[in-house]
């Protein structure tokens, strides 16, 4: 895992649509909220041009964040994020707190590789297509990986990798998994080329 990322916050008083929209129009902050653990939700702002800057970042949406709430340290994920529909302005964020000896339920990109490689693509002339392109997952903190990788290399046409067929980091388990065998979703594919060897078998 990486570094903690950083982000002061700012105890936000005022409440409702009206007070949010003059936030971010004349204050240039963000609202947003901080839940869980054994504390309140708590109200918050947070400058809009900081936190743009950290989402620009992958791992920023799946590692611990310390959040400085008017000189008190959160340490807290980034559990949703809200944006305009047209214009690239972040309408609220949640937060939720974490505690660093109890297990979260979070979401990691999925990072594919050896795609154009792979014994579908390149011998065999199929398309990979991902069904999940991010993967729910259970563990500790300190254990949060920044993505989970999955290698293409030896995958061929017809073959399909589900969630059980993952390497996943020591101390991290699936969600989904965890709900039982039917959950044991698809994760990605490598579909035959149309028009392939199977029609002209047929011919």
């Amino acid at each position: 895992m990486s570094e903690d990322f950083k982000l002061d916050a700012t105890i936000r008083n005022d409440a409702g649509k009206g007070a949010s929209r003059r936030l971010r129009r004349l204050a240039a902050q963000v609202p947003a909220v901080i839940y869980g653990g054994k504390k309140d939700p708590q109200s918050i702002s947070v400058s809009h041009n900081e936190l743009m800057k950290h989402l620009v970042h992958e791992a920023f949406y799946s590692h611990i964040i310390n959040l400085n709430v008017d000189g008190k340290t959160e340490n807290v994920i980034l559990k949703d994020l809200q944006r305009h529909p047209s214009k690239p302005v972040v309408l609220h964020a949640d937060f939720l707190r974490i505690d660093k000896t109890t297990k979260v339920h979070t979401h990691v990109p999925i990072h594919f590789i050896n795609e154009a490689v792979s014994i579908g693509v390149k011998t065999q002339g199929g398309k990979v297509v991902h069904n999940l392109t991010q993967l729910d997952i259970v563990c500790l903190p300190h254990n949060l990986p920044e993505f989970i990788e999955v290698d293409l290399m030896d995958v061929e046409v017809g073959q399909i990798l589900h969630i059980s067929d993952l390497k996943l980091p020591n101390g991290v388990s699936s969600a989904d998994l965890l709900k039982g065998d039917d959950h044991n979703l698809a994760v990605v594919t490598v579909q035959k080329p149309k028009g392939g060897a199977d029609t002209e078998e047929e011919a």
